[in-house]
């Protein structure tokens, strides 16, 4: 599928996604949720490590598409929203992970869209916030689901209520983002990041993905029992085996993904 609002690259087990809707600072209506999808849907094998950023470096994503949205009665908000839900759902739960470049605002949408990512790393100017109240309307693509696990719940009622934005120092003192960068660096890092991940036995980092999503709405006795199965699982793959003999033979190693 030839996509509209998306541009895709390539570099060996790297992808990058950008959404390029520049003349809305990328901003997210039905059609750039649906090309999203469909990749997801469609991710190469291959890839080990996806990274989603924005088109420029004024905006990742300002947010959902307003002026869509102006229009839609109750029925259709929901489903709106419900599209915008799914396919970051599907974002979080792939099984490899998902890095945010945010190079800018990262406002309502866009701040979902980040948090829905594993790791986010941003740039100087970058911008976080949920501005939907000031709209009548609240966060819709599960912004108060994920904004009160990543930050405490106090901070993000704060956040939701207010309707205020952040600046990246505030973001990464509250724990929204793991890292700022210069803006010019800001790629080279997150590729840096994206490689060094990569470079890992790719079973055990799904596998751990897997055990802290998964785990978190778990007691603890309920997690450690399911960490302790997905350990075990391990010790079946070639990766292992390879791992730990580069480790003892002082070898460099080289995971075959199985």
């Amino acid at each position: 599928m030839d996509y509209e609002f998306l541009k895709i690259s390539n570099e060996g087990a790297i992808c990058t996604l950008t959404i390029s809707a520049p003349q809305s600072l990328n901003a997210l209506n039905s059609k750039v949720l649906s090309e999203m999808e469909d990749f997801i849907d469609k991710i190469d094998s291959k890839i080990l490590t996806l990274i989603i950023t924005g088109e420029g470096d004024k905006s990742f994503v300002a947010g959902a598409d307003i002026k869509e949205m102006s229009n839609l009665n109750e029925t259709e908000g929901k489903a709106f929203g419900e599209k915008g839900a799914r396919v970051f759902r599907k974002i979080e739960s792939l099984p490899i992970p998902v890095i945010a470049a945010v190079n800018g605002y990262a406002l309502g949408g866009g701040c979902e869209l980040a948090m829905a990512c594993d790791i986010r790393l941003c740039s100087e100017n970058a911008r976080f916030g949920q501005p939907e109240v000031g709209l009548g309307i609240i966060p819709g693509f599960s912004g108060t689901v994920r904004l009160s696990r990543l930050v405490g719940m106090g901070m993000a009622k704060d956040l939701i209520f207010s309707g205020r934005n952040i600046k990246a120092d505030e973001a990464l003192r509250i724990g929204l983002v793991n890292a700022v960068y210069k803006s010019e660096d800001l790629m080279n890092n997150t590729k840096e990041l994206a490689q060094r991940i990569a470079n890992n036995a790719p079973i055990a980092v799904c596998y751990a993905k897997e055990c802290i999503n998964k785990e978190f709405d778990m007691c603890v006795d309920e997690a450690v029992a399911y960490e302790n199965v997905m350990f075990g699982r391990c010790f079946a793959t070639t990766d292992q085996k390879d791992g730990m003999k580069a480790f003892l033979n002082k070898e460099k190693v080289q995971f075959q993904n199985k």
